[in-house]
């Protein structure tokens, strides 16, 4: 086991005993030989658009099987040896198609022509045979941005999943996706390799225009709302992840069973939107980020379901309380499958009708949320008045993952020492660290604004291009500073996004991958001027003089 694409990798190094996010060796190197299945099929589909073969098919799951393979997804076995059986005959059935078109079938790269045992052991024998990682190039440079873009990939074929799922596609996004997979078997150099990463940082920004669509189209654009942190009284179900149909189907099929619905983690900011606050059950939020789970689930009297990525070894106390579904697996947990389009949840539905749910009325406050795009643009005049006028002297954008690993205090800190005339803009699970506080407001604009989700990154773009341009000026010359936390593979493409937009002095921690070489670092600070981050004081002082 080598396993280093996490912010909590061992030791800062690598995990090469268990995974920080609790898979063992079995399912890492069950990953990588996925990983590598994966390539050969995308291999095949790259030389299969050359000659006009196009399958939509090969396209989702090839988004479907990578995505799986990012962080704290999938940690069932048995699920990755149907996904790596499954990869091999679809990559068959193209090459056969490709052929029939007088497409390249010979390749040389061992991934076009793996063939996978057939038990779970034989395929954890060949994924720990593998190496796979440290076999992707000899150059330790070179292996290094090609880790960069694979993990970029995996953030990407996310984003592109959960559009897709709401019904917005982009073959281009799927073409870019199968040719940098293909590509990274090969050799190529330094240059080729940066190009490679930063065009996935491009068509991810289009993967979460998707995405933005998908969500904003069927749900509505996000509005300002309170969201209770408290509860009251009844059975309830707890929805985690980032999933907006999921939560959806589930509001709908639990409007009239006395059931009060909570969300998790990311799920917070699905409250503003339209279409899913309508339902009068939809209550209130309870816990706070991903790495708590095993801390807070526990005190949750109902059912609990898991939607996407972020999932957490289930403690025995509440494992028979947990129901997964999408991607998500993990073993012995029951999984809610889909058919047609829809999901029945009557399983996770019978269980919280089981458990005692609430018994009492807590009130712990409320946050805010909506404050996506349209929200913020649709006061853009106050705010471009409020810096012209300085009133308000500062724009930061203080959001990305959260973790467990020591160091994640410093956005606490760096949130609580921002001065009272600057605002803050926040995304992603990040901003549990400091949702919570009341910091008051500029000229009735709360300081403190939720962008929303990690898969919200968009709006944060959107509104950072649009108050350049109100501005008459470039991203990188308004009076905004981005201090990113990371953790995994999204927060890795979004990342390249930013750097694909070309924009600089990006305060980056706690602290900085162990996949990236000093050399590749250099290359960063050189052309993007990346900083770790320091201490909040003398961050904020590098920053506002």
């Amino acid at each position: 086991m080598y396993c280093n694409q996490c912010e909590q990798t061992a030791k800062g190094i690598a995990c090469t005993t268990i995974g920080v996010c609790g898979k063992n060796e079995e399912v890492a190197g069950l990953e990588d030989l996925l990983t590598h299945a994966i390539q050969g099929l995308c291999l095949v589909a790259d030389a299969g658009r050359k000659v006009g073969v196009v399958d939509n098919a090969v396209d989702r799951f090839t988004c479907e099987a990578i995505f799986s393979c990012l962080t704290n997804v999938d940690f069932d076995p048995a699920r990755f040896g149907v996904l790596i059986h499954k990869t091999v005959a679809l990559r068959e059935t193209l090459k056969a198609e490709v052929k029939a078109a007088g497409g390249k079938i010979d390749f040389t790269a061992a991934a076009a022509t793996f063939s996978p045992a057939d038990s779970l052991t034989g395929l954890e024998e060949q994924g720990a045979a593998l190496n796979f990682i440290n076999t992707l190039d000899a150059n330790p440079d070179l292996q290094s941005l090609k880790q960069t873009t694979m993990y970029g990939l995996r953030g990407l074929a996310a984003y592109a999943d959960h559009a897709a799922i709401l019904g917005q596609e982009d073959d281009a996004v799927y073409a870019y996706i199968h040719e940098a997979m293909a590509a990274l078997t090969g050799d190529m150099d330094l240059n080729s390799l940066v190009a490679l990463a930063l065009k996935c940082g491009e068509v991810n920004l289009r993967a979460m225009e998707l995405l933005d669509a998908g969500n904003t189209g069927t749900y509505g654009h996000p509005v300002p709302t309170p969201v209770p942190l408290g509860h009251i009284p009844g059975k309830c179900i707890l929805v985690t992840g980032h999933d907006l149909k999921d939560l959806a189907m589930l509001l709908e099929q639990t409007k009239d069973k006395g059931i009060n619905i909570y969300t998790h983690g990311e799920m917070l900011p699905c409250h503003g939107y339209p279409e899913l606050k309508k339902y009068s059950h939809f209550y209130g939020h309870f816990g706070t980020a991903w790495q708590n789970q095993q801390k807070e689930m526990p005190e949750f009297p109902g059912a609990i379901l898991f939607t996407t990525n972020c999932i957490q070894k289930p403690k025995d106390s509440y494992k028979a309380n947990v129901f997964t579904t999408g991607l998500v697996g993990w073993p012995d947990v029951a999984h809610i499958g889909e058919a047609n389009g829809t999901k029945d949840f009557t399983p996770l539905i019978n269980r919280a009708l089981a458990l005692p749910g609430f018994t009492d009325t807590v009130d712990n406050d409320s946050v805010l949320v909506g404050f996506a795009r349209n929200t913020v643009l649709g006061v853009a005049d106050k705010v471009i008045e409020a810096v012209k006028s300085k009133a308000i002297r500062h724009f930061f954008l203080v959001g990305g993952c959260d973790g467990a690993k020591p160091g994640r205090n410093y956005y606490t800190e760096l949130v609580e020492q921002i001065p009272a005339d600057c605002m803050i803009l926040t995304l992603a699970c990040g901003k549990f660290r400091f949702f919570d506080k009341k910091l008051g407001d500029i000229g009735g604009i709360p300081r403190l604004l939720d962008v929303g989700q990690c898969n919200d990154a968009y709006s944060a773009i959107q509104i950072a291009v649009a108050l350049a341009g109100a501005f008459e000026c470039g991203v990188n010359d308004l009076p905004l500073s981005m201090i990113l936390s990371w953790y995994e593979q999204k927060a890795v493409v979004i990342l390249l996004t930013l750097l694909s937009l070309g924009i600089k002095n990006i305060h980056l921690g706690p602290s900085l991958p162990a996949f990236i070489t000093p050399n590749v670092l250099n290359v960063l600070v050189e052309n993007f001027s990346i900083k770790p981050v320091t201490t909040p004081e003398a961050d904020l002082k590098a920053i506002l003089g």
